[in-house]
Formats: C-alpha cells, structure tokens, sequence
C-alpha cells in the first residue's frame, strides 16, 4: 500500500489506517479474536497504522492489550497511536484530565498494555481547559526527549491550541473527524498546512452509514452509540439512506463499493491526510485497504459535491451547542 508522510518529524504511514475503538466500545458487543484477526488482515493488506486509545478500554487497557496481542508479531514494521486525556475513575468517564502527572501515567500504562518500549503516536484525546496545552505539549516533550514517545499529536483541537502546543513540542497530527458526512474540520487544513502538520480522519465512514448497512436507531444493541446518534434519527436518516444510495450507484459505475468511494474521496482531499476506518471484520478491512488503489476523476468529485455538497444530514453529537475544537 502507498504511505503517506504527516507533518515534518518524519512520522510516515499506511494511506489508510486502522482505528480499533469499535473493538471494544461504542458499536455493541464483540470477541477478541474477531478483532485480533482483523487488526492482522490489515497488516497483511499493507496497513502499518494502528490507533488506539486509554477510553476505548475505559482505563482498564483491553483496546491496547488487544492491538498489543495483535501486532506482537511485527510490530516494528506498524506505527501505533494511542491517548491521553480523559479523567476515568471508576471505569467511566468523569471528565477530563490532562494534567502532567496523569499524562505520564497514561503513557507508562499505554506501554505496558500494548507491550512496547515505546509509543510511536502519543495524543492528547480532547483539548483540557483546565491545563494549559504548554504544559501538555511540554510533558510530552519530556516523553519524547526520554525515548518513551516519538510523535506528538492532538485531537478535536482548534487553531489557538494548535498553535500554542507547536511552539514548544512540534505537532505531527491533528485527529478529528472527518467524511462525506461531516466537513466542518476542513476550516482548519490551513492551519495544519501553514504548519506542516498532518491529518489523521476518524469515523471516515460516517460510523458506518457511508457502508450501505446503516439501519434506524433503536435496530442495534442497546449499547451501540448510533441508537441516538443524530444521523440515525428520523428525517435525517432517510435523507442521509437516499444520499448513501446514490454514492453507491456512483461507486458501482467504478466497480467500487460505496465504502471504497467514501474513503478514496478523502485521500484526494490532500496528500497529508490518512483516514483510519475501524472493522471487526476481515473481509470488510479487504474492502477498506482496496480503496488506497481508486482513482477518482473530477468528474466523480463534481458528482460527489452534487449528492453531498457540505456534508450529511443531523448534528454529529446529540447536544453540540458549540464548535468541537478550541
């Protein structure tokens, strides 16, 4: 597969990316092996990128023990990412925390649950008003400077922290969300490239609408997240079903699957952006890496900007009062 370089440190990875939250959070029940087995299809399909996170196993480590366990066989052939930030005492989320001796706990215990000696991507999982990003950014330099980190990254930040944190750490990666369902983080591609930082695209899928799969809220486990999702939600997920439909025909015209569409239409958005689109299925990773090899036409975008011109239908949380990042 094609690799892409994000930011100016070096850091250099798979055109598409895995995300595991789903492994264990967020999208009902599932098995390890299941997940194991597709965290290995992706390396074999020449994914080199892996992203994980302290909440995806609500601080108990089993989404990094399980990518851990995954890639014990070539792990110095993948770059691994996890993250910092969240305050979860007692198993659930409190708050947030990304005070300084917390920040070195988090990657102490990040490296003992995915059995490394070093952590490749370090990120702060949501900005904390609460510590200064000086302070965060110098923490992680401190991580970098020991030989336990080699990349620092943010995620949902905003210009100001960006800014800030690049001053004293260099940022390698910005991670936010970003699909055909959802534009907005595209105001900050000039910031991240006055600054050469690169993009990491999570949710590339819209969650897995943008799949052809999608089904009303209330149809999935009690504990999958889309039940309230605002996209899942009547009015929007019939305008959001019809607009999937005819990226799908638009797709089958290129002999693609609308997934395949959604994510080679990120990759053309910019030669520094990866998107990380998460499965526990072997089959559905196939699916994903074959879109790094789709070329679109802008023909095919002009038809996309048709169907979806500034995104999906609904909100991307249920209550977003405010922009995301700061």
């Amino acid at each position: 597969m094609q690799q892409r370089t994000l930011g100016r440190q070096g850091l250099t990875v798979s055109a598409i990316g895995y995300g595991s939250m789903g492994l264990t959070m967020a999208y009902g029940p599932s098995d390890e092996q299941t997940g194991i087995a597709a965290i290995r299809r992706a390396y074999e399909l020449g994914v080199t990128f892996f992203d994980t996170a302290e909440l995806y196993g609500w601080g108990t480590g089993s989404n990094e023990i399980l990518v851990g366990k995954a890639v014990k066989d070539f792990r110095d052939e993948v770059v691994l990412a996890t993250k910092f930030g969240f305050d979860l005492t007692g198993g659930k989320i409190s708050g947030l925390n990304s005070r300084p001796d917390n920040i070195r706990k988090v990657a102490d215990d990040s490296l003992r649950h995915l059995g490394v000696d070093h952590l490749d991507v370090l990120y702060q999982h949501r900005v904390d008003p609460a510590v200064p990003i000086e302070d965060v950014a110098g923490t992680v330099k401190e991580l970098i400077d020991a030989g336990k980190v080699r990349y620092f990254g943010l995620s949902e930040a905003g210009p100001r922290t960006i800014r800030k944190a690049h001053a004293v750490q260099p940022v390698s990666v910005l991670q936010t969300e970003y699909s055909l369902f959802e534009r907005d983080v595209e105001e900050l591609f000039p910031v991240l490239r006055e600054l050469g930082i690169g993009f990491v695209a999570y949710s590339p899928l819209g969650r897995g609408f943008i799949t052809g799969t999608a089904k009303p809220a209330g149809q999935y486990d009690p504990t999958d997240m889309r039940n309230a999702d605002p996209r899942w939600q009547p009015g929007n997920f019939e305008k959001n079903v019809s607009a999937v439909r005819k990226l799908t025909e638009l797709a089958a015209a290129k002999g693609a699957s609308v997934s395949q569409l959604a994510l080679a239409w990120i990759l053309t958005q910019g030669e520094d952006i990866v998107p990380i689109p998460g499965t526990r299925s072997p089959e559905r990773m196939a699916e994903n890496a074959g879109a790094a090899g789709l070329l679109l036409t802008e023909a095919d975008l002009n038809a996309v900007a048709e169907i979806l011109p500034t995104g999906g239908f609904g909100a991307r949380y249920v209550e977003q009062a405010l922009p995301m990042w700061v």
